[in-house]
């Protein structure tokens, strides 16, 4: 039942009042929620006077036993860090997000990813992938403030 009203929620289509009867657009879904601590202090970059952004890392853990399965508690405990870029492009979040979030803080946020490109100081063509942030909710102090 709950697998059928989920399927027809994703067939839903809106249709485009436009002059072309066959241009259908789908609905689609890009989010993101990330759970972490921030790697560095946000930096805030604006070109040509344009579009002024937060830019700032943040770290997330994935752990897991290696052994007998998750039951055992014999086995050793494997991590793995992934780095993420953040991006804070709405004109309040972003104010808020270069004054408040700070290197080590705990912070969860959501947004959707982004992909593109850029040219490194070598002139090499390089992809990035960054989360466009929505949303960032602090979840504790800066762990430096706690030690």
């Amino acid at each position: 039942m709950l697998r059928s009203a989920s399927a027809q929620i994703f067939r839903q289509v809106v249709r485009c009042s436009s002059t072309d009867a066959s241009l259908i657009l789908e609905r689609s879904i890009n989010r993101v929620q990330l759970l972490g601590r921030v790697g560095q202090d946000p930096v805030m970059r604006q070109v040509e006077g344009r579009n002024p952004v937060t830019i700032f890392s943040m770290a997330t853990n994935e752990m897991w036993r290696s052994g007998d399965g998750e039951t055992s508690p014999t086995g050793d405990i494997s991590q793995k860090t992934t780095w993420h870029r953040v991006s804070v492009f709405k004109p309040g979040l972003r104010d808020v997000a270069y004054q408040y979030v700070k290197k080590g803080s705990r912070i969860l946020v959501e947004g959707k990813l982004d992909y593109g490109e850029y040219v490194d100081k070598n002139q090499v063509r390089r992809q990035a992938t960054t989360i466009i942030a929505d949303n960032i909710v602090f979840l504790s102090d800066n762990v430096r403030e706690r030690t």
